[in-house]
């Protein structure tokens, strides 16, 4: 029989105890080559403090700036004007 989204859910959060030693275990064993004891520490990290914010940066191409104009005329544009090639009757009004 198939479980709901929320059966499923509670059923990992009930291991999350048991996931975390693993991690932990994982990353303290001097055994395991650096890149497989980094990425338990990164996941651990990850999840008690949240990921770091990215930095967006507007590259040669202006593709933040490209966003912004598709915002602009997505969210603030004004409420009678005609967005499709002439007598499409794509109006907003």
């Amino acid at each position: 029989m198939a479980k709901s989204l929320t059966e499923i859910r509670s059923l990992a959060r009930s291991r999350t105890s048991s996931a975390l030693n693993v991690l932990i275990a994982v990353m303290r064993d001097a055994k395991s080559p650096p890149a497989a004891r980094i990425a338990p520490a990164n996941a651990i990290l990850d999840r008690g403090w949240g990921k770091p914010p990215q930095a967006i940066h507007n590259g040669e191409d202006g593709a933040l700036e490209l966003i912004h104009r598709i915002e602009r005329v997505i969210v603030h544009a004004p409420r009678a004007r005609n967005y499709g090639p002439a007598g499409m009757g794509f109006n907003c009004a």
